[in-house]
């Protein structure tokens, strides 16, 4: 992992102009990287970050836009998408520069204590530390297994909903036995013009509230459940039109269909993360609870990324973690600068980096 600086510099090409210097790199633009920026910048620590991902938001976005969350302080509720946006809104004041649709693949210590990191698509840093808020790595949906049926994904198969609306209206068959398969099953029900639910058997993983919701509408014909799994497909034209299902029993059923929702859950790969020669536990990245510091000292691991003993992989959770990394960051940054604890509240100072006035009190 460690490299001379002079060795890193004589592999950027001279039309690059060099690599961006900067105080952190923040691997992840969930809501955990966002609130990382929030935290780093109360300390005057400037951030870039980087995503896999085409937007910022992590999963909140990319699989729950629209998904209630209950358990944010002082939030009553907010959907995943406005929890997104209000951070978005909270570190305005700070700057912080996103390079979307690339993966860190190269993390480096350099001679002179810097990292050098490099992405995908060749933007490269020098920075002080590094704040690993990958969520559960690079995740990707785990994929109907039927030989032939990709050719339909982004047309009549999907594997996440981005816009619900596409689907109202329409014939739909929504595969799956967890929260996200019956969440979208009931959401959809009343909106699409059909829709009939594929299991392989009778138990789901769901909420017992909304398996009860989902028999009842069962009951009163407003859908249907087919316990089964799909076994083949047909097509007319260049479009999917009907799945077969399979049942235990062994009879299979043809569904007619306009689209196919598959929720099969997420296979979370750690990627390049993994040769970055850090503590590992779990395929996850194992950091104290002082400071978040990963087993490289300058990297940090905050949100579902890390573990530790008693760990809660909870939006909360993350976000007192960042708090406290930032905290051991700063000696890294400011290493001649002794930092004291401020509060937003009253701090002057925190004032006019969040570009707000001082409040005067009677």
């Amino acid at each position: 992992m460690n490299a001379s600086l002079n060795e890193v510099i004589s592999r950027l090409p001279i039309a690059h102009g060099g690599p961006i210097e900067t105080d952190a790199v923040i691997i992840g633009a969930g809501p955990v990287g966002l609130f990382q920026v929030f935290e780093l910048g109360l300390l005057e620590i400037k951030a870039h970050v980087v995503d896999s991902l085409r937007e910022v938001g992590g999963q909140c976005v990319e699989l729950y836009p629209d998904k209630p969350i209950y358990d944010v302080p002082a939030v009553p509720v907010c959907t995943g998408k406005e929890l997104i946006d209000n951070l978005l809104k909270q570190i305005e004041p700070f700057g912080a520069t996103f390079h979307l649709g690339q993966e860190v693949s190269v993390v480096e210590r350099c001679d002179d204590g810097r990292f050098f990191v490099e992405t995908s698509l060749g933007t490269r840093f020098l920075t002080r530390t590094v704040f690993v808020a990958a969520g559960v790595g690079s995740f990707q949906p785990r994929t109907l297994r039927v030989a032939g049926i990709e050719k339909f994904e982004g047309r009549q198969l999907f594997y996440r909903v981005k816009d619900p609306a596409r689907f109202h209206g329409r014939n739909l068959v929504i595969c799956g036995g967890g929260d996200s398969a019956l969440d979208w099953t009931l959401d959809l029900v009343g909106k699409a013009e059909s829709v009939v639910l594929v299991h392989r058997r009778d138990g789901f993983r769901a909420a017992p509230s909304s398996v009860a919701r989902m028999r009842e509408l069962c009951e009163r014909m407003q859908m249907q459940l087919l316990v089964g799994e799909i076994s083949g497909f047909d097509e007319s034209d260049g479009r999917l039109t009907e799945v077969r299902v399979t049942s235990p029993d062994g009879v299979t059923r043809r569904l007619p269909l306009d689209d196919l929702l598959v929720f099969f859950g997420l296979s979370p790969k750690l990627g390049p993360i993994a040769g970055w020669a850090l503590a590992l536990e779990r395929k996850q990245i194992a950091v104290d609870t002082e400071k978040f510091e990963t087993s490289v000292p300058g990297i940090f691991a905050v949100g579902d990324i890390n573990i530790y003993p008693g760990k809660k992989k909870l939006i909360l959770s993350g976000f007192h973690e960042a708090a406290l990394a930032a905290f051991g960051a700063a000696r890294y940054v400011f290493p001649d600068r002794k930092i004291h604890l401020q509060y937003t509240t009253t701090s002057p100072k925190l004032h006019k980096v969040l570009g707000v006035e001082t409040p005067v009190f009677d």
